[in-house]
């Protein structure tokens, strides 16, 4: 969490147990290597500097890793913080809310629930300049919340995004609609 790095260091006598406590075979999200080839690397007297950046190359049979740790290195370092709201670890910048930097779902919740900025009608350029920001929009937490992305338009063409969201709003009239501006462009949402 933030920007400093942190060490950790487990004797080699409790390291097995240390694993056991740390990491339980039935979570399918904890990972570490066999405790056969982490004996023979202990007894080799193995020694390596921590890189700078991890990357599949750094990771002791990464091929072993579940896929979604794996696509996780394959990412660029994000510097994280801590939800204003629940204090789940978040990533620093992609939800915030008042000035304070939230988790997906306390910004989903709060953001596209019940008492977000809904409105009816169509937007107006100057609406369009002071939309409601975030890095993406997650399909599974909208429907717990009972609400619809009906279209994402990217931003390019401005103008042209703009008639397109305008449009789908004056045909779709009978329900409460939010845009939302996200990385990829303009997302239409509306309450079921």
């Amino acid at each position: 969490m933030g920007e400093n790095a942190q060490n950790v260091g487990v004797p080699l006598a409790g390291l097995f147990d240390w694993i056991d406590r740390t990491f339980p075979a039935e979570d399918e999200h904890a990972f570490v290597a066999s405790v056969r080839d982490l004996e023979l690397l202990a007894r080799a007297r193995w020694e390596s500097p921590f890189p700078q950046r991890l990357e599949p190359e750094n990771v002791l049979n990464f091929e072993d890793l579940p896929n979604d740790l794996g696509e996780a290195l394959a990412r660029p370092q994000s510097a994280l913080v801590q939800c204003a709201a629940c204090r789940r670890l978040c990533v620093r910048g992609e939800f915030v809310s008042k000035e304070k930097e939230l988790c997906a779902w306390d910004f989903h919740a709060s953001a596209f629930g019940k008492r977000g900025p809904w409105r009816e009608g169509t937007y107006e350029t100057r609406h369009f300049e002071s939309l409601l920001a975030c890095a993406y929009v997650v399909p599974e937490l909208l429907d717990e919340l009972g609400v619809d992305a009906l279209l994402t338009v990217g931003e390019r063409a401005q103008e042209a995004a703009y008639a397109v969201v305008n449009s789908l709003l004056e045909n779709d009239s009978g329900r409460p609609h939010l845009v939302v501006k996200t990385i990829d462009g303009l997302t239409v949402l509306s309450e079921r």
